[in-house]
């Protein structure tokens, strides 16, 4: 794993996987909007209403999913001290909160026609909202430790790191959330080895998550490879003063 700790390294893996997740990513959603969207029938139940799930359910996993990346990338910052583990958290921090507002717009625009209110204090809707707060308190936080780093102080990139490992309790709340508590939020609809989604729904969305996530992957690369540059613009600078 240490193997890829040299940037260049990264950098020479991370530059031609950028555009081909990217591409790759984009395809795929446009396909499985197209088929969600036009091809895919009304539900019997909530009418056209159904087919912001191929929106919804994508950012939810992802809103889900960067936080998770963060907690493993600060476990392995912590624990191994991987140079780029910390970058890694920090560049996931951004598009996870993206799509856990993204998350949260969608579910209230769903929620309107079909419970009849833009919001309730719901266990699923409550700890989405918290990992929101969760995503501000870490980008915060990251922040600050960059500051702190280009100080020469590096006790703040530790606290985020912690920040990262006890905010990921929240995410089984989450997804555990509509069995633990009585909730107007249907139970999960796609488990270990069965679905109660109608197949004709059910392939667009799984090429609309598949290709979301392969965005996702593509904009950490990005960011990483971002983050990367800005510190050696910045050690340079200070190489320069201090001459």
């Amino acid at each position: 794993m240490h193997g890829f700790a040299n940037p260049t390294r990264f950098l020479s893996i991370a530059r031609p996987l950028t555009p081909a997740l990217l591409v790759t990513g984009v395809i795929m959603v446009a396909i499985g909007l197209f088929l969600g969207l036009f091809n895919a029938p009304a539900d019997r139940l909530m009418g056209d209403t159904v087919r912001i799930l191929y929106i919804h359910v994508p950012a939810a996993w992802l809103g889900m999913a960067g936080w998770t990346s963060i907690a493993i990338a600060s476990l392995v910052e912590l624990v191994w001290r991987h140079p780029l583990a910390g970058i890694a958290a920090r560049a996931s921090a951004l598009p996870g909160a993206f799509f856990c507002a993204l998350c949260l717009a969608t579910g209230s625009i769903w929620a309107r026609p079909t419970w009849g209110t833009w919001w309730v204090w719901d266990g699923r809707l409550t700890s989405m909202l918290v990992l929101l707060f969760l995503y501000l308190g870490y980008m915060a936080l990251a922040d600050a430790s960059q500051k702190d780093a280009a100080a020469g102080r590096t006790g703040t990139a530790r606290v985020a790191a912690i920040f990262g490992l006890v905010g990921a309790i929240n995410v089984p709340i989450i997804n555990r959330s509509v069995v633990w508590w009585n909730s107007l939020h249907q139970p999960a609809s796609i488990t270990m080895g069965k679905s109660a989604i109608d197949p004709a729904f059910l392939w667009p969305l799984g090429m609309a998550v598949i290709g979301f996530s392969l965005i996702f992957g593509a904009i950490i690369l990005m960011r990483m490879r971002t983050l990367l540059a800005d510190i050696r613009i910045e050690a340079r600078m200070r190489r320069l003063a201090a001459a």
